[in-house]
């Protein structure tokens, strides 16, 4: 259930692809045919002025944060979703994310988080049987097929998805909770930061690294201004830790994470350590608290103090041309990290007046 899968499933569940469409694999005959009717519904849609953010109401996003808690997607769909939504002028506020998961189980058993693979859930129905599972129904063929589950019988307790927020995540932050280990999901250790990639690849393997297995790795300087948000979340653990056995830590980043990824790993920290955020003031050994089951990530350190350290930010070499445009005006992961000149204000500030239609 990588990124490109997730947000197929997402563009199926949003009415932009042809139901049964998002999960087929490459080579599979049927696409042939699915792309012949794309083609001539995208004509029709045309002919009869239907246009894309017709799809794209408040209701409509509301049911993708559901499909995705239930497939246990990407959390990179929750950066994509907010960006979708900012072009229509709709904000999907972090908090939504943790609701929808916390009332939808993961019903899909597919990994990262369950055992089974894409070619699995195409068999079982694809988009169509999550949505019927989701209804409390039965697959379109009449009975529950693995890897969708039914509703009573979830993957895992745990919901796919949590935020955060405290004083070092003011914006929140998001954990991909049922990728994660249970027991790291309320936790209190020393950090060990790192303010680069660059310095955490040189770093992590320092015999002289001040590292047990209850400390909290920290990767700062990620952010969509600082590096342009990369898949760096998910910081290696050392190896004198893995050859004693310890299979994950704690790990918290203002960067993303691939959606194959795996561990207790806090992602999208806003506001951003390029910017000042508090990530840009935390230094090894101040001591970080994680109860993600009350919502909350914290550092154990006055407000004075911490706000009165120096921020560590990333250098800035590039001083004209598109790299400084780029950080003038993208924004903040839980805005989707889209340019601030293409968000909509409201979804009345689009440059059209939207047809009364239905859905087709």
């Amino acid at each position: 259930m990588g990124t490109a899968s997730t947000m197929a499933i997402m563009a199926e569940t949003l009415g932009f692809m042809l139901p049964g469409s998002a999960v087929r694999a490459s080579g599979d005959p049927v696409s042939m045919a699915l792309a012949a009717e794309a083609g001539q519904r995208v004509v029709g849609l045309v002919r009869d002025e239907v246009r894309p953010s017709s799809l794209l109401g408040v209701p409509d996003f509301g049911r993708a944060q559901r499909v995705l808690a239930a497939v246990g997607g990407s959390t990179n769909a929750i950066i994509h979703l907010c960006a979708i939504a900012g072009r229509r002028g709709i904000r999907l506020p972090l908090r939504s994310f943790g609701s929808a998961s916390a009332s939808v189980p993961v019903l899909v058993d597919v990994a990262p988080i369950g055992t089974g693979l894409m070619p699995d859930l195409a068999r079982a129905g694809g988009v169509p049987a999550v949505l019927a599972a989701l209804d409390g129904f039965d697959t379109p063929d009449g009975a529950s097929v693995w890897p969708v589950l039914p509703l009573d019988k979830p993957l895992t307790r745990l919901p796919a998805f949590m935020v955060v927020h405290g004083n070092l995540a003011p914006s929140g932050a998001v954990i991909k909770a049922a990728a994660a280990s249970p027991r790291l999901l309320r936790h209190r250790g020393p950090a060990v930061v790192f303010h680069s990639y660059a310095e955490m690849r040189r770093r992590i393997e320092d015999p002289s690294l001040d590292v047990t297995a209850d400390s909290v790795l920290v990767l700062a300087g990620c952010g969509p201004r600082g590096a342009g948000m990369p898949e760096w979340g998910n910081i290696p653990i050392p190896a004198r830790l893995l050859s004693a056995g310890v299979t994950d830590m704690l790990r918290i980043t203002d960067g993303r994470m691939s959606g194959t990824g795996y561990g207790t790993v806090v992602l999208h920290v806003a506001p951003e350590s390029a910017i000042g955020g508090p990530l840009s003031r935390l230094r090894d050994g101040d001591v970080v608290s994680l109860d993600a089951y009350a919502g909350t990530l914290s550092v154990e350190v006055p407000s004075d103090v911490l706000f009165a350290r120096e921020p560590v930010v990333p250098e800035v070499t590039d001083l004209r041309g598109w790299p400084v445009l780029h950080r003038q005006h993208v924004t903040q992961a839980p805005e989707g990290c889209d340019y601030d000149f293409l968000q909509a204000r409201t979804p009345a500030h689009l440059p059209f007046t939207e047809p009364t239609i239905g859905r087709s």
